[in-house]
């Protein structure tokens, strides 16, 4: 039997391998399309936190009608001494930057996704801001300079390719905006909604399984922390308890 010759999607250009990943009837992922950007429109960049077979944050940064994309495995550090592993994968159209809910199971990256930071960004060349020209020309060398300005991410970046293809570095200058702290620990719920990712799986219908994949990428911060903190004041009360009793 003749296998089934696959469609057609050269009209989609860039987006080619992104709409042939996906079967939009079943995801609520937009069906990529190439937005050309206005002159005067700056250019856009998500990070989107995202718990599919692993958790990880898919670095977004627009080019050209299109969203270029890198999944760091750890997410991104404002300390320059930390350099995160960044995996380049298919560009993604711009629609998705306001994506936050969940693939389905057995979809491809099935999972849960949350708009863990959004804001512009623009290339840096000669010390002094680019354009899309020198985008391409730091894409080619393997080094991309930029500057964010984003609710969490903010100040002087780079990408750094290290082997083969798609294998890249996202490393954190040096200027005001660094710091020591894990940004994705102390800032960990979407800038969008506010939600955690176990909050956005549960009010999207998630399954079971994606339920408690996506409570597991949450830190144990604002609700945990609440809770042993509160938690104190009793668990001191009644360690004394018995000390004043003996001593009446």
């Amino acid at each position: 039997m003749a296998k089934r010759a696959l469609p057609d999607l050269s009209r989609f250009g860039r987006l080619a391998e992104y709409n042939r990943k996906r079967h939009f009837a079943v995801t609520p992922e937009p069906p990529g399309r190439s937005v050309e950007r206005a002159a005067d429109r700056p250019r856009e960049f998500v990070v989107q936190k995202h718990r599919a077979s692993q958790l990880h944050y898919d670095f977004r940064l627009e080019h050209r009608g299109v969203m270029l994309s890198w999944a760091v495995p750890k997410g991104p550090s404002l300390d320059p001494a930390v350099k995160r592993l960044a995996m380049e994968t298919e560009p993604h159209p711009l629609d998705y930057n306001q994506f936050e809910g969940v693939i389905p199971e057995g979809e491809y990256g099935g999972g849960t996704v949350m708009i863990w930071d959004r804001g512009v960004w623009a290339p840096v060349a000669d010390n002094k801001l680019g354009d899309d020209a020198d985008v391409d020309r730091q894409l080619a060398k393997g080094e991309l300079k930029f500057v964010l300005l984003g609710k969490k991410l903010a100040g002087s970046w780079t990408l750094v390719r290290t082997r083969g293809g798609r294998q890249w570095l996202l490393i954190k200058h040096r200027d005001e905006h660094v710091s020591t702290d894990d940004v994705t620990v102390a800032n960990p719920r979407s800038v969008v909604s506010g939600r955690t990712m176990a909050a956005i799986a549960r009010v999207a219908g998630a399954s079971e399984r994606q339920l408690a994949r996506a409570a597991g990428a949450d830190p144990a911060t604002t609700e945990a922390r609440a809770a042993k903190a509160a938690s104190r004041p009793a668990a001191r009360a009644r360690s004394r308890s018995p000390r004043r009793a003996a001593g009446s």
